[in-house]
């Protein structure tokens, strides 16, 4: 099965990227409520809490990862990731979908 990965965006109004390092895992939570975008997902770090959200535009995701509306309806409220790479513009994360 091929790999999907999503970018972490909109870290600095957080706790900026020094918080996270490959290998790092994260939950994303489906925001239905959010007043900015329908689609939007939250990204959040045990014991950390909320660090930012997935990219949702051409203008913030990473490389060839996938918005948060083309992973939105791969999973029902939450779902796993895995970080693979930070940079100073997010993070790029594998996702992981429960079987």
């Amino acid at each position: 099965m091929k790999k999907t990965y999503f970018t972490i965006t909109g870290m600095n109004y957080y706790y900026g990227t020094d918080v996270i390092k490959k290998g790092d895992k994260v939950t994303i939570i489906k925001e239905p409520d959010n007043q900015y975008d329908k689609e939007a997902i939250l990204v959040k770090v045990e014991g950390l809490g909320a660090i930012g959200h997935v990219a949702n535009s051409v203008h913030t995701v990473l490389g060839e990862s996938c918005s948060a509306g083309r992973i939105y309806d791969r999973f029902k409220k939450k779902a796993k990731g895995k970080v693979v790479v930070v940079t100073p513009k997010g993070a790029l994360c594998e996702l992981r979908l429960e079987k």
